[in-house]
C-alpha cells in the first residue's frame, strides 16, 4: 500500500479518489481512519483560536501500487500525435474524456522529455526561415531588442563627449595654467572624469523612483525609452560612476605624489609629503571615505550577494546618504585655486548639489509619498500557508489607488525590520482586496512567516481569518504590523495591449499571471463590461514540484469550467525528478478519470521541459499577421530561452506573426 501525500499537496481542492479505486465510502473512511495517528497529520496549534486546518485525509487515499507496463516508443508517440492534433499547439491541451485510455497516455511519463519535432523540407533536411536578408534579421532584433543597445549607446556617447568638454575645458582655460604646470595632464584627467561623476549622478536616483518610473511607463515617452529597464539603467550608471572613479582616484594618487615631488626632491620626502597630503587633507579624507562607502554598497551588491542577503544590500545602500554629504564637501575646500579671481566662489566649489537638485528633488518626494502611504490603516485579513513553503497574504487598506493586473507593491514590516521593503506581485485582481503570495526563501520572508504563525517546516495547507471587516478585533491584533506602498507598473500590465499573449510562469514566478487571469475571469462575468483586446492567451506553469501546481488550483479550475470561448489554455510542466514509486501513483490514480492526477484539471499535465521551438513555430503559425506578447516570470534560464524564441521565430516577412518579449523585473 503507498501513500499518496508524498505526491499531492494536502489540499481542500484535491477530490477523493476513492470512486477510481473501486473503494465503497465506509471503506474508504475506515482506511483514513486508520491514518489519522501518522506523523502526516499534525495537529495546527497557534496563538489565534480562529487557525483551522483547510485541508484533511479525506483529500488522500491510499491504493496499491501497480506497476507500469513497459514503454513502447512508438506507440507513445502515435498517440502523442492523436492527441496533439485537437489544440492548435499540439501540446496536448484537450480535456480528457472517460473513452480515452489514460493509461496509454501516460507511457509519456517513461521518457525523459516531451516529444520534439521540427519543421522539414521536402528531402527531410531541418529547414529555418528562408528567403530573409541579414537586414530583415537585423531589422527584427532592432524592433525588438533595439531600445536597450540604442540607449546604452547613447549613454556612452554621452559620457565620452563629457569628458572631452572636461579634457577642452581644463587644458586650455588660462584659470587653471598655474595646475597644469604643477601636475601636468592627471590634473586635467581627475577633473574631466570628476565632470562625468557629476552627469553621472544626475541620472542614477531617477530609476529607482519608482512612482516617476510608473508614470513615464504609461506615458508616450514608454514608446522610445524602455522604462521596464530602469533598475539596469541604474545599474549602468552606478559601474559608470565605479569606473571614472577609478579614473579620477588614481590621477589624483599621481598628482599627491607630484605634489610631494614639488615640495621635496628626495625620495623620502617625495612619498612622505604626497602620503601626508592623502591623510590630512579635506579632498584626500573625504574621497577615501567616498571610495570605501563605494566599495562597500557595491560589494553587497553583487547578484549572488544581494539574492543571499538582500538585507544586506539594503543597509549597505543606505550609505548614499552619507556618500552624497561627502561628495558635497568633497568639493569645497578650494585646494586647487584658479589663476584668476573669485578664487573659490560659490559657483566653482561644491558644486554637486547642482547636479544632484533634480534627482534628489524626486527621490526626496518618492520617500515622503511612502512615509504617507504607509500611514494609512492597513491590517492583514487571512493567511494561507501553502506547499512548498508559500504564504498567500490577503490585505485589506484603508486608502490605496486601484492597481492593475500584473503590478506589484512593495510591503514593510516593522516587527521584522523598520528599513527593509521588499516587492511583491499581486496575485489579486483589480477587483479585489490586495493579495500577495511570498515564497519562504530568505531571512527576512522566514521571519515574516514566523511572525505570521506559518511554520516553515510544515507542508499543510491551512489558512487563518482575522477578525472579518473589523482591524480592531482580537484576533487581528495579534498579527504584526504591515505597511504597503504602490501599487507601482511592471512589464506584465502590458498584457491587455495585445491581441495574443503567451504568459509564462516558472515556480513562483506565476505570480503577476495570477493576477491576470483573476482580472480577466472577473471581466467576463461582468455584464456590460469593455470588451478585451486580447483574443486568446496561452497559459505555461513551469514547476519542479507537485505540490506547487495547488496554489492557484481553484482559479485555473474556475477558467477551465467557465472559458465557454476558448479563450485561455492552460498548458502545465512537471520538470522534476519523478521516483518509481510516484510515477506508478500516477498511473494508478489517473486511469478512468476525466481530471489530471496532478493538477486536478481537464487539461493533462506534461512531463519534462516544454519545447519552445515547437511551440512558439505553432503559435506563429496559427496566429500570422499578429503581434503576439511573450511575458515571462522565473529563473534567468529561462527568460533567456524565450527571449531567444521570441527573436527566431519573429520574421521580417509581411504578413508574419511578430513576438514581442517582456521580462517581469522590479
Amino acid at each position: 500500500m503507498v501513500n499518496l501525500a508524498s505526491l499531492r499537496p494536502t489540499s481542500r481542492f484535491w477530490r477523493s479518489s476513492s470512486s477510481v479505486n473501486g473503494d465503497s465510502g465506509s471503506a474508504a473512511s475506515a482506511r483514513m481512519s486508520s491514518l489519522a495517528g501518522q506523523p502526516g497529520q499534525v495537529e495546527m496549534k497557534s496563538r489565534s483560536s480562529g487557525l483551522q486546518p483547510v485541508s484533511g485525509l479525506d483529500a488522500l487515499s491510499v491504493v496499491p501500487l501497480t506497476p507500469p507496463p513497459a514503454f513502447n516508443a512508438s506507440f507513445a508517440r502515435a498517440q502523442s500525435a492523436r492527441l496533439a492534433g485537437r489544440s492548435p499547439l499540439g501540446l496536448l491541451s484537450a480535456p480528457k474524456t472517460l473513452n480515452e485510455s489514460e493509461q496509454d497516455r501516460l507511457q509519456g511519463l517513461m521518457r525523459a522529455d516531451t516529444l520534439r519535432a521540427r519543421p522539414r523540407g521536402k528531402n527531410g533536411e531541418v529547414t529555418d526561415r528562408d528567403g530573409e536578408t541579414l537586414w530583415l534579421r537585423f531589422k527584427v532584433w532592432l524592433g525588438h531588442d533595439g531600445k536597450v543597445p540604442l540607449l546604452a549607446s547613447i549613454w556612452i556617447l554621452i559620457q565620452i563627449a563629457v569628458f572631452a568638454i572636461g579634457i577642452f575645458k581644463y587644458d586650455f582655460s588660462p584659470q587653471y595654467e598655474s595646475a597644469r604646470s604643477t601636475f601636468g595632464p592627471t590634473f586635467v584627467i581627475a577633473r574631466s572624469a570628476a565632470l562625468v561623476l557629476h552627469v553621472d549622478i544626475a541620472f542614477i536616483l531617477l530609476p529607482i523612483c519608482r512612482n516617476f518610473v510608473t508614470l513615464m511607463r504609461n506615458s508616450v515617452l514608454r514608446n522610445c525609452l524602455p522604462f521596464d529597464e530602469a533598475t539596469e539603467f541604474h545599474k549602468f550608471a552606478a559601474w559608470s560612476s565605479i569606473f571614472f572613479t577609478a579614473v579620477h582616484t588614481i590621477a589624483h594618487i599621481v598628482n599627491s605624489y607630484l605634489l610631494g615631488h614639488a615640495m621635496s626632491r628626495t625620495t623620502v620626502g617625495t612619498l612622505g609629503h604626497g602620503l601626508l597630503c592623502n591623510l590630512t587633507t579635506g579632498p584626500f579624507l573625504t574621497g577615501w571615505l567616498m571610495i570605501a562607502i563605494l566599495a562597500l554598497m557595491a560589494f553587497f551588491a553583487a547578484e549572488k550577494r544581494r539574492r543571499a542577503h538582500f538585507e544586506r544590500f539594503q543597509y549597505s545602500h543606505l550609505l548614499f546618504l552619507p556618500f552624497f554629504g561627502l561628495w558635497q564637501l568633497h568639493g569645497m575646500f578650494c585646494m586647487i585655486r584658479p589663476n584668476t579671481a573669485p578664487f573659490c566662489s560659490w559657483k566653482q566649489v561644491g558644486v554637486f548639489w547642482f547636479y544632484w537638485a533634480l534627482g534628489g528633488c524626486l527621490y526626496f518626494v518618492e520617500r515622503m509619498l511612502r512615509e504617507i502611504r504607509s500611514r494609512h490603516r492597513t491590517y492583514i485579513s487571512k493567511v494561507v500557508h501553502h506547499p512548498n513553503q508559500v504564504v498567500e497574504v490577503q490585505i485589506k487598506k484603508e486608502r490605496m489607488r486601484r492597481a492593475r493586473a500584473g503590478q506589484y507593491i512593495m510591503i514593510n514590516c516593522p516587527a521584522v525590520s523598520y528599513w527593509q521593503w521588499h516587492p511583491f506581485t499581486l496575485t489579486s485582481a483589480p477587483e479585489e482586496d490586495p493579495c500577495v503570495h511570498i515564497r519562504i526563501v530568505g531571512d527576512w520572508t522566514r521571519e515574516f512567516a514566523a511572525a505570521l504563525g506559518c511554520e516553515t517546516g510544515r507542508n499543510e495547507l491551512y489558512s487563518k481569518d482575522l477578525g472579518g471587516e473589523d482591524p480592531q478585533s482580537p484576533l487581528s491584533r495579534i498579527l504584526p504590523r504591515v505597511m504597503i506602498d504602490g501599487p507601482f507598473g511592471t512589464a506584465s500590465e502590458d498584457v491587455f495591449d495585445y491581441e495574443v499573449a503567451v504568459l509564462v510562469g516558472g515556480g513562483i514566478g506565476v505570480t503577476p499571471f495570477a493576477s491576470i487571469l483573476k482580472h480577466i475571469w472577473y471581466r467576463s462575468r461582468a455584464a456590460g463590461a469593455e470588451p478585451l483586446k486580447l483574443r486568446k492567451v496561452y497559459f505555461f506553469w513551469v514547476s519542479r514540484e507537485p505540490a506547487s501546481f495547488e496554489w492557484f488550483q481553484s482559479l485555473l479550475e474556475a477558467i477551465e469550467a467557465q472559458d465557454a470561448d476558448n479563450l485561455i489554455e492552460i498548458y502545465s510542466y512537471m520538470t522534476g525528478h519523478l521516483g518509481a514509486g510516484e510515477i506508478g501513483n500516477i498511473f494508478t490514480n489517473d486511469v478512468g478519470t476525466d481530471r489530471d492526477a496532478i493538477t486536478g484539471l481537464r487539461a493533462p499535465t506534461h512531463y519534462g521541459r516544454p519545447d519552445w521551438d515547437r511551440i512558439f513555430a505553432s503559435i506563429a503559425a496559427e496566429h500570422v499577421a499578429t503581434s503576439v506578447g511573450v511575458f515571462c516570470c522565473g529563473p534567468a534560464a529561462l527568460s533567456s530561452t524565450l527571449h531567444k524564441m521570441s527573436l527566431k521565430h519573429t520574421s521580417g516577412q509581411r504578413g508574419a506573426a511578430r513576438f514581442v518579449y517582456h521580462k517581469e523585473r522590479f
